[in-house]
């Protein structure tokens, strides 16, 4: 994980994944740059003239979608704007989690700063003070088509500046109102345009993605070494990680997942102890590795280099220029984050199908010429028999998820909004694949050690000891039959670290 920083200063265009991450998990303050600012009120006194010149602009003196053409007097233009956020406040389901709305308010409050959505600074400063003084909105995580935009999440998130809505404060729950009073902040009263800026764009779906996919990259590092381990636990052979095998596929995520793999395994006393040994090749899943995994590591480097381009761009409707000219675009359609998402998905899900079957020849004697399901006294104790059952579960689980969202489309609004993108759907799919994978690899990282531990007194390399030294730490070795849950979940604790003992020096 990238080191958190204690503050930091939005503009609409610098910022990364790993500070949307710091901020979703860590309290470090948060404030609208000097330039941003200025630009924010050039935005915003556009916008002055064109509603004094009595000029139609959607979205600030029209009604939204179908009801576009629909021509709104002055002296409704506010109200038109608090019975958008109201409106539009109808997602359901299972809240997001606290760091996905960090995250959301976080991408919001970058994208306003990007002054093309024609609002005040202070529309930014109010989300910012949510931030700040960690007020996090009540957002139901289901409800957005992804376009145009994630507009029922984001209408939550912006009640709460309303002083509507709930948010959680302090451990609480309260009403919009409470929270801010409790905090000392006042609600905003919002003016013409501004309701529009806050529920236009991708940022619910770009709050889940961001997360998920930071995860998902430690969990690839994790995966190269935890097919290490298992090489070792089933006396594999170290020839299919050679790098002239892979010099001549030159696919960057293979390369790298196979120097990482061959370097966990230099200087282990288990390897030299079959090297003479009359098996020629091992099973796709483990000689195979390099191409799988790497494969999820070109996958991830392609989602990443999107998701940075999203978090920096300008997805409201109608958007505002230097020029004076207001355009009604499409940048709120989640088409460019949804495809590379279900990619990634799939991806992960591919991750975690391999890691379930090395764990499957760990248990099986006839493939490891250990003890059965990897337990000293078989049959009297089951061993590791029902998490392999647990892993082929979420794998099967996977599979499902992972059946592409942004293929999907329905119409909304009347048939104005006919064509739209499921890209929040595709986030919060690849978060639950990104959780089940990270269960797969803990059931892996379990039975490898345990595999290893039947070689004693043979060593493996220091790098995989050492690994084998962290679980243990927190977890003894399977002797007799326990509830494994606890188990799981301490091992998946630990994947995080467990990925950093591939670094080659």
């Amino acid at each position: 994980m990238a080191e958190r920083s204690r503050s930091l200063s939005i503009d609409g265009n610098s910022l990364s994944l790993a500070d949307v991450e710091n901020i979703a998990l860590d309290s470090a303050r948060v404030k609208l740059s000097t330039h941003a600012r200025r630009q924010m009120r050039k935005s915003r006194d556009m916008i002055h003239k064109l509603v004094s010149s009595d000029q139609v602009i959607y979205g600030v003196n029209t009604g939204f979608g179908k009801l576009a053409e629909v021509k709104i007097s002055s002296d409704n233009l506010k109200n038109l704007q608090i019975n958008l956020i109201r409106s539009h406040a109808c997602a359901v389901g299972t809240p997001f989690p606290q760091s996905v709305v960090r995250a959301m308010l976080l991408l919001r409050a970058n994208v306003l700063a990007k002054a093309h959505a024609g609002c005040r600074p202070k529309l930014v400063d109010q989300i910012l003070a949510l931030l700040n003084h960690a007020i996090h909105p009540l957002i139901p995580s289901q409800g957005s088509v992804g376009a145009s935009g994630d507009l029922a999440p984001l209408a939550h998130l912006a009640l709460v500046l309303l002083g509507e809505g709930h948010a959680w404060y302090q451990n609480e729950l309260l009403p919009g109102n409470l929270a801010l009073e409790k905090a000392g902040l006042q609600p905003i009263s919002l003016q013409a345009k501004e309701g529009l800026a806050l529920i236009n764009g991708t940022q619910a779906t770009c709050a889940v993605a961001t997360l998920s996919l930071l995860r998902a990259a430690r969990l690839i590092d994790a995966s190269d070494t935890l097919c290490a381990m298992t090489v070792e636990g089933l006396k594999g052979t170290d020839r299919a990680f050679d790098p002239g095998v892979h010099a001549i596929r030159p696919h960057p995520g293979q390369t790298e997942s196979a120097r990482r793999i061959l370097y966990l395994l230099q200087g282990s006393e288990i390897r030299e102890s079959h090297r003479g040994c009359l098996k020629v090749q091992d099973a796709y899943s483990l000689r195979c590795a390099p191409q799988v995994h790497g494969a999820v590591r070109d996958a991830l480097a392609h989602c990443k280099k999107i998701l940075e381009i999203e978090i920096n761009s300008a997805t409201d409707n109608p958007l505002v220029f230097e020029d004076g000219r207001v355009i009604s675009g499409g940048n709120f359609h989640g088409a460019p984050i949804g495809l590379v998402l279900d990619y990634l998905c799939a991806g992960l899900t591919d991750l975690a199908s391999i890691s379930e079957r090395r764990l499957a020849r760990l248990i099986d004697t006839n493939c490891s010429n250990l003890p059965a399901f990897l337990t000293a006294d078989a049959g009297l104790n089951s061993g590791y028999m029902m998490m392999q059952v647990t892993a082929a579960s979420l794998v099967s689980e996977c599979k499902t998820l992972s059946h592409p969202a942004s293929c999907d489309s329905i119409p909304t609004s009347a048939g104005q909004e006919d064509h739209v993108s499921m890209s929040t759907w595709a986030a919060r799919k690849l978060a639950q694949v990104t959780e089940n994978l990270e269960y797969v690899l803990a059931a892996e990282y379990l039975a490898s050690a345990q595999a290893i531990e039947f070689h004693r007194p043979l060593r493996s390399s220091p790098p995989i000891e050492k690994a084998i030294r962290m679980l243990r730490q927190k977890i003894p070795r399977l002797k007799q039959d326990r509830p494994l849950t606890p188990d799981l979940q301490a091992a998946a604790g630990l994947l995080s670290k467990l990925g950093q003992m591939q670094t080659c020096t």
